[in-house]
């Protein structure tokens, strides 16, 4: 009598537990922050819809906004998610700029090697900054935050004793026809601009030295920055093994070392990025203005930081979304430019960034613990 033979069937490890992609959805860290931005989006529809905030004018005025503090956040939170912080971003942009400017104006060295040398300068005392915290082993809140110091200091005695003057300018004219000057001055889409004006989507000047020329002229390549950046992050953070890297030296250092993850180099490379971002930031603000100030940059470590803990991101690191710090930036730059188009008073700006920051936080770690189940 043939027997009927039935297969197996494997038993599921109990490891394993099955998760909806709905509650993956809710643990996901930029929800928080979408839900800031929906709230931001609605509130300034309501209050400031007529007021041109949203015209094309206007999109392009918190746009690049928001691409300030995002192409700063970027590098914050790579970093932060490494279980590290960099408070010396703001003074970074100042050196940098500094540097760009003296390099390009009082030294009459082409902008091309200016801005390299910057690069170089700034990518430099990144390195440092993680080596230092490696091996000394002290915290790199203390680290950074002697590298704010030492790095403002040092570009106030710089500008101070080579041109009398905290504040250069003439660095737009220095730069004038240089490729690598307008990678991060210039703007792309002109031609779509000037046929948007003439099909009246974009409002002329109607008089002065540009009558006739459309209001926008493009889009800066600041907001190009800072999309490539956010890409660069999104995919190296959720694509590659050494994504997995950063969230491994920044969730247990040491496990991540027993398993095989070079988590010092991972962490060098980290505080390096931050400063190659802060100096992107920094040369596209010179080239936009013409200008370096010794002073530039002033608080913009917190506001990367807090753009970053908008997006989701812990502090204690291991966990976050570029998306996410991305999201936080565009939150940043609305609320900015829009109490400006709603005509409130411009010191309120930090009091409603601190209530959107206070509500993402208690967000996003109540659905995160009400699904994971952390006390």
């Amino acid at each position: 009598m043939a027997e009927t033979q039935t297969a197996a069937t494997p038993e599921q490890d109990e490891r394993i537990r099955e998760m909806s992609a709905f509650r993956k959805a809710l643990i996901r860290p930029e929800l928080g922050a979408i839900c800031g931005a929906i709230l931001v989006f609605v509130f300034f529809i309501a209050i400031a819809g007529d007021s041109g905030m949203f015209a094309p004018e206007g999109i392009i005025n918190w746009g690049t906004v928001s691409a300030q503090f995002a192409i700063i956040a970027v590098g914050a939170c790579l970093l932060m998610i490494a279980g590290e912080f960099d408070l010396s971003v703001g003074s970074m942009i100042g050196f940098s700029g500094i540097i760009i400017a003296l390099l390009t104006v009082h030294w009459g060295l082409p902008a091309w090697f200016s801005i390299l040398t910057a690069f170089a300068l700034t990518l430099t005392i990144g390195a440092l900054n993680g080596y230092l915290v490696i091996r000394t082993g002290l915290p790199s809140f203390i680290v950074t935050l002697a590298s704010l110091y030492i790095l403002r200091g040092l570009t106030i005695f710089i500008s101070i004793t080579t041109t009398r003057k905290t504040i250069i300018g003439g660095v737009r004219e220095a730069a004038e026809g240089d490729p690598i000057a307008w990678l991060f001055g210039g703007k792309v889409f002109s031609g779509l601009f000037v046929w948007l004006a003439d099909m009246g989507v974009v409002g002329k000047f109607v008089a002065g030295p540009r009558a006739g020329q459309p209001v926008v002229e493009g889009i800066p390549m600041l907001m190009v920055w800072a999309l490539a950046l956010i890409v660069f992050g999104h995919f190296l953070l959720t694509r590659t093994r050494f994504g997995n890297w950063i969230f491994a030296s920044g969730g247990d250092a040491q496990a991540a070392r027993y398993v095989g993850v070079p988590v010092n180099r991972v962490k060098i490379l980290m505080f390096m990025f931050s400063a190659f971002c802060a100096t992107i930031f920094a040369t596209c603000q010179v080239m936009e203005f013409g200008s370096a100030a010794a002073d530039r940059g002033l608080l913009k470590e917190f506001e990367a930081i807090i753009s970053v803990v908008i997006g989701g991101a812990l502090l204690t690191g291991g966990y976050g979304s570029v998306v996410g710090a991305a999201l936080g930036a565009l939150i940043f730059g609305v609320v900015q430019q829009g109490l400006f188009f709603a005509g409130v008073e411009s010191s309120l700006f930090r009091v409603f960034l601190g209530v959107i920051l206070l509500l993402a936080v208690i967000l996003n770690t109540f659905i995160r613990r009400m699904i994971t189940g952390e006390r």
